[in-house]
C-alpha cells in the first residue's frame, strides 16, 4: 500500500482527502510533526480559504521538515492554498513570501467574472504529465478569488480559464500542485490522486 502523509496547516479538506487517497489505495495519515514530515517521502499540502494562514501555519520547524524530506527525494502535492504557497510571493491582504519552492506570484483573478470562482471548470493545455494522466479536457472542481501567473510555461502541466489564463496544475521535478480540488473533482480527482501516489511509489 502507497503510504501518504497529509500536512496539516490548519486549513483544508482533510477528510475528504484521506478518503480520496484510500479510495486509490493508499494508507494516509495526517499530521503536523516535523519529525514525521522529515522522513516522509510521499507529501500532501492541503488548503483552503487565506494565503497567509497556511503559510504562517507551515513556517519554521514544518518548513524545515518539509525541505529536508525533499532534500532526500521526497515527493509533494500542494492542493489548492496548499499550492499556492509553493511559489514565491502571494498578494492577498499584502505580500507575503510563500516557500519557493516554485517560480511565480499568486495573484487576484479579475473582477470581470464572480469571484470567487467557484465551481467546475475545465481543463485545457495539457502537456502530457504523468500527474494529469487521463485527464486530458477533465472538468474539476475549483474554489478561490486568487491564482498564480508568471510561471515558466514548461512548468505548467494543465491550464484553466477565469477571467485570465492561469496554470491549474504546475510543477517541477517532484514538488507539484494543482489549484484545484482533486479530493472533489470526482474520477477525474481521483485519477489525479492515483497518478501522484504511483510516481511516488515507483
Amino acid at each position: 500500500m502507497k503510504e501518504a502523509l497529509v500536512i496539516d496547516a490548519g486549513v483544508g479538506n482533510l477528510g475528504n482527502l484521506v478518503r480520496a487517497l484510500e479510495r486509490v489505495g493508499g494508507r494516509a495519515e495526517i499530521t503536523t510533526d516535523p519529525e514525521r514530515i522529515a522522513r516522509a517521502h510521499c507529501l500532501l499540502l492541503p488548503g483552503v480559504g487565506a494565503f497567509a494562514p497556511p503559510r504562517e501555519a507551515v513556517r519554521g520547524g514544518v518548513e524545515e521538515a518539509l525541505r529536508e524530506a525533499l532534500a532526500d527525494g521526497g515527493w509533494l502535492l500542494g492542493i489548492c492554498v496548499g499550492f499556492q504557497i509553493l511559489f514565491e510571493e502571494g498578494e492577498e491582504f499584502g505580500a507575503i513570501d510563500g516557500l519557493g519552492l516554485l517560480p511565480g506570484r499568486v495573484t487576484r483573478l479579475p473582477d470581470t467574472v464572480p469571484i470567487p470562482h467557484i465551481g467546475w471548470n475545465r481543463l485545457h493545455g495539457d502537456k502530457g504529465h504523468a500527474l494529469t494522466a487521463g485527464l486530458e479536457d477533465s472538468y474539476v472542481y475549483f474554489v478561490h478569488s486568487y491564482a498564480p501567473e508568471g510561471v515558466p510555461d514548461e512548468l505548467s502541466i494543465a491550464r484553466c480559464t477565469h477571467g485570465r489564463d492561469f496554470p491549474a496544475a504546475a510543477g517541477r521535478g517532484r514538488v507539484m500542485g494543482t489549484q484545484f480540488h482533486p479530493e472533489r473533482s470526482g474520477p477525474a480527482g481521483l485519477r489525479l490522486l492515483g497518478n501522484f501516489l504511483e510516481m511516488a511509489w515507483s
